[in-house]
């Protein structure tokens, strides 16, 4: 074909609907994808900051994902402290009920008097002493003091001036034991002769008391309670993270990791919370009511809803600040976005106006070069 030669004319009527076909192609893409830049080759610089502008806000919008279920976390975990404070003041109303029930009194005077002869001098055996659910067995050997009875009371676990009962000498050969709460009820039993001991008319001026049945069942009610405290912080998790349960949660607000919120976790289940079940009706029990008891139950109660309220404000601050972090993430991520695209984002006016402009310059180039084509074919006539 190189041996065809074509006229100046068509040859620069061709060159111009090819530039205007490639106009029009490019013109085409801009309005159908919305940019102006598709590809480097048309705006290296535009083109990648774009690119970079881009990529930047698709990092930033997982990071967004993220921040969104560290919310829901801590949501979770809020609900739990919700439910639990309103299981520990139904607690701290039990044990106010208890305190409220009437108990009978078995005796004005609550010591009980044990002489020597009383637990038998001639043979050896066991000085029982019953609290509540609790039996203290005591050896008393054959013609044992009272001294020595006295000594190994005040030394037994759970008896003496830190437990239920104490021991005293009379000095004259008899002990007196002494209820050491105001509300403990115990009783003395003699295994040598099986002789339960009555309560002696002289001693000191505790009242001992029977035990309340609405106590011991307010009692059990509140047993239950703490177990659904329990079951309740251990339903407050969230995608494997219980904030309730101990564990910490940490939320990235950069890809970098150097922007991040350590939300540290509590232990909130009853024993984290410092509370206990109840058993018997001794000391310590329903039937209590001292510190060690009743009013001790209110006061770790009281704490108790105190802790919890103040890691709901804790966990509320954290919210608080994932919110903001929500926000200023979600606005950057615009930015981003908005910058990326007015890298190479089409003129949708002036991109149709540059369609309609080169589709018309197309028909008139397609139209010169006709003209020219039929000058030639003119000259070739002369030579037909």
């Amino acid at each position: 074909m190189s041996d065809i030669t074509l006229t100046a004319g068509i040859r620069q009527n061709l060159l111009s609907l090819q530039k205007t076909s490639a106009d029009l192609t490019s013109t085409q893409e801009a309005l159908a994808t919305g940019d102006a830049v598709n590809s480097a080759a048309e705006n290296p610089s535009a083109y990648f900051t774009s690119q970079n502008l881009t990529n930047t806000a698709n990092s930033l919008s997982a990071l967004l994902d993220q921040i969104g279920q560290g919310q829901q976390t801590i949501n979770a975990a809020t609900n739990g402290l919700t439910g639990i404070t309103s299981l520990l003041q139904q607690a701290l109303s039990t044990v106010q009920q208890a305190q409220q029930a009437s108990q009978t009194a078995a005796a004005t005077t609550g010591s009980v008097t044990v002489t020597t002869a009383t637990v038998g001098t001639a043979a050896a055996g066991t000085l029982n002493i019953v609290v509540g659910t609790s039996t203290y067995g005591i050896a008393v050997s054959a013609s044992e003091t009272a001294s020595a009875i006295e000594a190994a009371i005040n030394s037994a676990s759970g008896l003496g001036s830190t437990g239920s009962v104490t021991a005293s000498d009379t000095g004259s050969g008899a002990i007196v034991l002494t209820a050491n709460s105001s509300n403990t009820s115990f009783s003395v039993v003699d295994n040598a002769t099986s002789e339960a001991l009555g309560l002696a008319t002289a001693g000191s001026n505790t009242e001992v008391y029977g035990t309340s049945s609405t106590r011991g069942t307010l009692q059990s009610n509140y047993n239950g309670l703490l177990s659904q405290i329990n079951e309740l912080a251990g339903d407050a998790s969230y995608n494997g993270v219980n904030l309730l349960g101990g564990d910490n949660l940490v939320i990235d607000f950069n890809s970098a990791g150097s922007s991040s919120l350590t939300v540290l976790g509590v232990n909130f289940d009853a024993s984290g919370l410092s509370l206990s079940s109840i058993a018997g009706s001794g000391a310590g029990s329903f039937q209590d009511n001292s510190n060690s008891g009743l009013a001790g139950l209110v006061t770790s109660l009281n704490t108790a809803i105190t802790d919890v309220q103040t890691q709901t404000e804790t966990f509320g601050t954290n919210s608080g600040v994932i919110g903001t972090r929500q926000t200023f993430t979600t606005n950057m991520i615009n930015t981003l976005q908005t910058g990326a695209s007015n890298l190479v984002a089409a003129d949708q006016n002036q991109e149709s106006a540059d369609l309609l402009t080169e589709q018309t310059q197309q028909q008139l180039e397609i139209s010169a070069l006709s003209i020219a084509n039929q000058a030639n074919q003119s000259v070739l006539k002369l030579f037909s």
